[in-house]
């Protein structure tokens, strides 16, 4: 990691860290005591489909306030609409972190090099 910090310095670059989360939507469980022998009723908002992702992008630069841009994903469980992200939204979300940025961005994965040169 420390020669990619003197990397992301020498050209004046962000390092930049992904990561994703998604969450249901499906409400939890309702709960309450009832007489022994008789079914508590609890009536609990919500049908239970759909999900919400959010996948973000936190851009470092040494002497600099960090970024955070992120992209929202919500699925309501309709016919054709996507469940989750696919490639080209995560190539979307970095090349708009790199447009917003306007500096070469070095991701911090162990396998990602400097993925943009200087302008």
């Amino acid at each position: 990691m420390a020669d990619r910090k003197a990397t992301a310095a020498d050209l004046g670059a962000h390092i930049g860290f992904e990561d994703e989360a998604g969450q249901g939507l499906r409400p939890p469980k309702g709960r309450t005591w009832a007489p022994r022998g008789a079914r508590p009723v609890v009536t609990v908002r919500g049908k239970g489909s759909g999900r919400v992702n959010i996948a973000g992008v936190v851009g470092y630069q040494p002497g600099r306030r960090p970024h955070l841009l992120y992209k929202l994903l919500v699925y309501h469980g309709r016919k054709g609409e996507p469940k989750s992200y696919a490639w080209n939204d995560y190539r979307d979300l970095i090349v708009a972190t790199h447009q917003r940025l306007g500096t070469p961005s070095c991701g911090a994965g162990t396998t990602s090099a400097c993925i943009w040169s200087p302008n």
